[in-house]
């Protein structure tokens, strides 16, 4: 799947944010490495911290479906859903990231299909806490 294919499919998984008080929305479409697309959506809570990103979404929706193995994730999202500016993902879902995804894994962060910009995880979480941290 090409990265603007990725970008279309996190865009339309953005309509279906929960978002009621931040009113800032965010799509997310994580790919494995064997090739199926995870959609994520952000679902916030009245009460702020049970509330979920859309990268977090897409993931746990994966790691239970036993799928361990990512290649990279697109990501958009802006207030009312629209998208005027690259957002990357929060701390916590670097965080995520690294726990699951390797060296090579990509960050799309997207104005549009034709407008985004790829990183690297290393680039985005340098340093990071790793599970070869505990070894």
């Amino acid at each position: 799947m090409n990265d603007k294919e990725l970008v279309k499919i996190a865009i339309d998984a953005m309509q279906k944010s929960y978002s009621p008080y931040s009113k800032f929305k965010v799509g997310a479409a994580l790919l494995t490495k064997q090739g199926k697309v995870y959609t994520g959506c952000n679902i916030e809570n009245a009460a702020y911290g049970p509330t979920n990103c859309a990268e977090r979404t897409a993931f746990f929706k994966a790691i239970s479906e036993g799928e361990k193995e990512f290649a990279k994730i697109a990501i958009v999202g802006g207030k009312d859903g629209n998208i005027t500016d690259l957002f990357m993902p929060c701390g916590v879902c670097r965080q995520v990231m690294a726990e699951f995804c390797d060296e090579n894994f990509q960050i799309i962060v997207a104005l549009s299909e034709e407008s985004f910009k790829t990183f690297s995880l290393p680039e985005l979480l340098p340093f990071g806490f790793t599970p070869k941290n505990l070894s």
